[in-house]
Formats: structure tokens, C-alpha cells, sequence
């Protein structure tokens, strides 16, 4: 009963971290990365659809995304979709390619950005530990009903922490690869 509630834990935790790190690779970095809008909603034919959905994204360099719908009609509803997003850069189009020039971020943004990631990162973490609060509580239920004895408790709740303390781990690794990124000029 234990293993399965640890195994429970140990997924819904890897889902956080996984999370996580989709939030991050959308964070602007000062580098070109289709991450950056690829999940953006666009309005298109009377249904919304992720940018993904609707064109190919590339990073032809360093410092520019192109974007290619498959429908020419869909540019001007995808301008419209990056311009609403906070992305904050300016499409440009030739009327087959959209272009998106990625500036180079000031110092001031890199550190909104570094506060924005350690949000992120805190907010992780806080879900990873009321993971573990449920599961604590699930092993306490069963040591009050009798269907695990106290050894067998403290052993769960010693693998909880171990597990808990990985995820964290993790999420503490993505967030500071994150910042380095974004503080290399």
C-alpha cells in the first residue's frame, strides 16, 4: 500500500519538475528558441490553436525565430496573438515568413527575468511539498487504521523525504542552468 502511494508521489512529482521546465525553456533568455512561442493561442478559423499548430518555428540564428504558417491567411492572426502575449518582441512579415528579432536584454530585464525564475522555481518546489503532505497523510491514515505498522511507516515517510528532497534538487538545478543562461551576455 505504501509503494504504491511512494510510486504515486515520486510521478506527480516528476510532473511538477517537468512543468517546470516547460515554464522555464518559455522564459526569454536573449537567444532565439521556438520555446519562446510556441504555445501561444491564436485565433484561427473560429477555434484557437497553439502557434505550433499553425506554422513551423525555427531559430535560424542566434538572435532571430522565423515563422512559417502553413496558411498564409493565419499571419496577421498570429502578429496579433505575439503582439497580446508578454513575449515582448515585435513580429515583422513578408507575407509568406514571419520574423521575430530577438533583442538583447538589459541588465534591469535580466534580473526581472532571474525574479520571474525563481518564482517559478519557489512555486515548484511548493508543489512538490504538498505532494508530500498528501502522501505523509495518506501513511498516517493507514498507521491509525492498522494497516502498516509504525516501522513500516517511518521507513515511507524517510523514502518520502528522500524523493521530496530529489525533486527539489532538481527544480533547484533547472532554475540556477536557467539564470546563467540568461546572465551570460
Amino acid at each position: 500500500m505504501t509503494t504504491e502511494s511512494l510510486a504515486d508521489a515520486e510521478t506527480r512529482m516528476k510532473k511538477s519538475a517537468d512543468a517546470l521546465a516547460r515554464e522555464l525553456s518559455a522564459i526569454r533568455t536573449g537567444r532565439a528558441n521556438p520555446a519562446l512561442v510556441e504555445d501561444i493561442q491564436v485565433e484561427y478559423g473560429g477555434a484557437t490553436y497553439p502557434i505550433n499548430q499553425l506554422a513551423q518555428i525555427a531559430a535560424t540564428d542566434a538572435r532571430l525565430l522565423t515563422i512559417q504558417p502553413w496558411d498564409p491567411g493565419s499571419i496577421p492572426n498570429i502578429e496579433k496573438a505575439i503582439q497580446a502575449s508578454d513575449v515582448g518582441i515585435m513580429p515583422g512579415n513578408d507575407g509568406k515568413l514571419i520574423r521575430l528579432p530577438i533583442p538583447t536584454l538589459t541588465e534591469e530585464r535580466r534580473k526581472d527575468l532571474v525574479r520571474t525564475v525563481k518564482k517559478r522555481v519557489e512555486e515548484g518546489k511548493i508543489a512538490t511539498r504538498n505532494v508530500r503532505r498528501d502522501v505523509q497523510d495518506q501513511i498516517r491514515k493507514l498507521q491509525k487504521e492498522g494497516d502498516i505498522s509504525e516501522d513500516e511507516a517511518r521507513r515511507a515517510q524517510d523514502d518520502l523525504q528522500k524523493a521530496t528532497d530529489r525533486s527539489v534538487a532538481t527544480m533547484e538545478e533547472l532554475g540556477s542552468r536557467k539564470e546563467e543562461e540568461m546572465m551570460a551576455v
